[in-house]
């Protein structure tokens, strides 16, 4: 049977092996998992060279691991927004265009943004938006804008 007791003076290099494969497995996938278990690689790498026994090196790495994968993984995606990069056609949501051609109920119509024609449809489905109007993208659907009518200004 395998010996866990003849690692005893490996340990410190085996743990070191582990951080720096998750190390590289965390850095070819970007998804912010691995790289807690390269965390707890590390930790129970310490307790190697402090001389604490095996079993309580592996309790560590789990523990470490597995608490800062639970505890921390969602702060960083949020604060890093790993996954989700803006386009170039969300940065239309929030401009105005003018309707070139009225956009029917229930149908599409065209918009003109930023110079560019644009299919578009109406945010309240049974609106109809006349040709020339100023509108505001709400939205895109597929390849569609979805779009409102942009309200004037009150007269003084």
């Amino acid at each position: 049977m395998f010996n866990l007791a003849a690692l005893g003076p490996y340990m410190i290099w085996v743990w070191l092996g582990l951080a720096v494969v998750f190390g590289i497995v965390e850095a070819m996938t970007v998804g912010l998992t691995t790289i807690w278990f390269a965390a707890g690689s590390l930790c129970a790498m310490v307790l190697a060279i402090l001389g604490v026994g095996l079993p309580l090196q592996i309790a560590a790495f789990f523990l470490v691991s597995i608490v800062l994968l639970a505890t921390t993984r969602k702060i960083f995606v949020n604060k890093l927004k790993t996954g989700s990069e803006k386009t170039n056609v969300e940065t239309l949501i929030g401009e105005e265009g003018r309707v070139t051609s009225t956009i029917i109920p229930l149908n599409s119509g065209r918009v003109e943004v930023r110079g560019q024609d644009w299919a578009a449809v109406a945010v309240g489905k049974n609106d109809l938006i006349p040709e020339g109007a100023v509108v505001i993208v709400k939205a895109i659907d597929g390849v569609k804008l979805v779009v409102d009518v942009k309200e004037s200004a009150p007269e003084a």
